[in-house]
């Protein structure tokens, strides 16, 4: 394989892999909160902005464990 191609596919396997990255991140912590707030509110419990902080700071808690 000629240098050429090598640096074309290691650009092409860059591209990919941003792409990738950009796909796969996970999301902003308002747009989560704005989620989980949604999701409680369609079950029919309504919290508040500092009920839902709370909340996502002990599931944080519990994954980093």
């Amino acid at each position: 394989m000629s240098n050429l191609n090598l640096l074309y596919a290691f650009i092409g396997g860059a591209i990919v892999g941003a792409g990738a990255a950009l796909l796969f991140a996970p999301e902003k912590g308002e747009d989560v909160r704005a989620r989980i707030a949604e999701i409680l509110r369609k079950k029919g419990i309504l919290c508040s902005d500092n009920e839902i902080d709370a909340l996502v700071e002990q599931l944080t808690t519990q994954i980093d464990d």
